[in-house]
């Protein structure tokens, strides 16, 4: 249970049900029971108004048996939270809000700083101690309780420790205070406990934002055990918390050190130095595949792996047969002679050579190291203004359509027939690679795109790339794989324009790639897409097993409780 998704906190979950429902420890028929306890909670309450500490509390409503969520154990009562508290109110902003705020002082208590397991005092503010003087109703006190009322924090709630000295909370904090303090420790569980927290979903109000009434709060139904057993019970939560804390922290070390050994295994794929060093390394891994990708993540690291022993000539034989790359060159430089001469493009000027210090590896036999400059056509796009935009037309394709390997229509623009006419030299064609030159290397992946024919007509807009290839040379869906792979994407080194990381056409035509023969070009895409297939059947495989693990989990704390 604890290795399914988010099994730990279903165990947390789970401990927290049994302990208020009275089903984590037996009762002990010696203890005091509840109704006891409940009289010195009333004449404690009674002796601090009578001596002025706190006001009258208002009768509350007899809790009727069709309101009670489920049978408490013998010598246990069901109670009205405000019937064991002294104070239960929120706090206030002082005026000016955070413009009062002072580098030292007083600590202002935010809900950013309530936590079910504690205060967390990193980010807290502070205000004056006049400031504090003025707001004596939302002092908090050592061992208060306080609990998160409004926003996206609704719910959590803190015990303050017992050497806690001053603070004051906001009003998005509620102070609750037990008439007595040996009360907060199993009231604390309580309010953390689904019991309260799915009441606090079912009743809270706001449009905006989510809010729970103080009035609310006070009427919510409070299981409660003897004394004695409050404690036995507390003390039992915290050891199984603890345990939980320890599981929690070794599927974290364990899912660390999963990833370093897949990381470095895979590593010995792409080290190889020879096939027959790659089968060798292989066949050491695969004798552990069922242990090493038994995760998405690991998947992910093996499809990229794929990728880098299909750019770096490893993943298929070669073939003595097929015409060597250094002829494609030729090919390539010729139509691109024939093309200045038709003056259907630019004479280019000539790039670097490629010096060793380039090359990351040595390539294999009919592979040649080329500037991708030298490969395809590097266009930005024009930069369109935007009041030229029209409501139909032909389309235009901006860093909003890029996505990850097609392009995405859902945000269109246009621009009118006959504007297009006049940058025609901005059309792209099927099969065209376009690349986003904004934010190009994002958590999200890689953008780019190969138009296709429902994607036409359409014309490129400015911080959008189009490579396109000269000739039939060099395969678009190869290029693709290098774009994919870290050879690109560990390479590029993002710029920034107006705090936005960028890349130029410049920089991307200036890196390198190894370029194979035609055939094997084809070969290499055939064979990675058979393994794409089966990456993403195995993920598919892996996410219905942890579905019906999360699944299992779910239905042994439902059947439990």
């Amino acid at each position: 249970m604890a290795t399914a998704p988010s099994g730990v906190a279903r165990l947390r979950e789970l401990i927290l049900t049994l302990a208020v429902q009275g089903k984590l420890l037996p009762q002990d028929p010696a203890d005091e029971p509840a109704s006891e306890l409940l009289k010195k909670v009333r004449a404690e309450k009674d002796r601090l108004i009578a001596e002025g500490k706190i006001k009258r509390d208002k009768p509350l409503a007899e809790i009727s048996e069709e309101e009670q969520p489920f049978e408490v154990p013998q010598g246990w009562e069901w109670v009205r939270l405000n019937a064991l508290l002294q104070k239960i109110g929120a706090g206030s902003t002082p005026l000016g809000g955070r413009e009062v705020y002072t580098p030292s002082g007083v600590k202002f208590l935010r809900s950013q700083n309530v936590y079910d397991d504690g205060l967390r005092l990193q980010s807290v503010a502070f205000i004056k101690p006049a400031t504090h003087a003025k707001m004596a109703g939302t002092v908090v006190l050592p061992n208060d309780l306080l609990f998160n009322i409004t926003g996206a924090s609704i719910g959590r709630c803190a015990v303050v420790p017992s050497d806690f000295d001053e603070a004051n909370v906001s009003q998005h904090v509620t102070i609750v205070r037990p008439v007595m303090p040996k009360l907060n420790a199993f009231l604390h569980k309580v309010l953390v406990s689904r019991h309260v927290q799915q009441a606090v979903m079912d009743v809270q109000v706001g449009v905006s934002r989510e809010g729970l009434s103080i009035a609310k709060l006070g009427n919510f139904l409070i299981p409660l055990p003897p004394l004695a057993e409050q404690s036995r019970i507390v003390t039992r939560v915290e050891e199984l918390m603890r345990l939980c804390d320890a599981l929690e922290a070794k599927g974290q070390l364990e899912a660390a050190q999963h990833a370093q050994l897949v990381s470095t295994l895979l590593a010995t794929l792409t080290d190889s130095a020879t096939p027959e060093a790659l089968t060798e390394n292989w066949q050491r891994l695969a004798i552990h595949f069922d242990t090493l990708f038994d995760r998405p993540e690991a998947v992910d690291a093996l499809e990229q792996t794929i990728l880098q022993l299909a750019v770096r000539g490893q993943l298929v034989p070669q073939d003595p047969a097929d015409e060597p790359a250094s002829e494609l060159l030729k090919h390539i430089r010729s139509e691109k002679d024939r093309l200045i001469a038709a003056g259907q493009i630019k004479r280019d000027k000539p790039l670097a050579p490629i010096t060793d210090d380039e090359k990351p590896f040595e390539l294999p036999a009919g592979w040649v190291w080329v500037r991708i400059g030298d490969l395809v056509e590097m266009l930005n796009g024009y930069a369109f203004k935007s009041e030229w935009f029209k409501a139909v037309g032909t389309r235009l394709l901006r860093n909003v359509n890029i996505g990850h390997g097609q392009a995405d229509w859902s945000e269109t623009a246009f621009i009118d027939e006959a504007s297009a006419r006049e940058f025609e030299q901005f059309t792209l064609k099927e099969g065209d690679v376009v690349l986003s030159l904004d934010r190009p290397i994002i958590s999200t992946g890689l953008k780019y795109a190969v138009i296709g024919k429902s994607d036409l007509p359409c014309l490129l807009l400015q911080r959008v790339a189009r490579l396109a290839p000269y000739t039939t040379a060099i395969s678009a869906s190869f290029l693709v794989l290098w774009l994919q792979s870290d050879l690109f994407v560990g390479t590029i080194d993002p710029g920034r324009s107006n705090g936005v990381p960028h890349i130029s056409t410049k920089q991307v035509a200036g890196l390198v790639l190894g370029l194979p023969p035609l055939a094997e070009q084809s070969r290499i895409v055939a064979r990675v897409e058979a393994l794409r297939r089966l990456c993403a059947d195995l993920r598919q495989r892996l996410a219905a097993g942890q579905t019906t693990q999360a699944l299992l989990a779910g239905a042994l704390v439902e059947n439990v409780v």
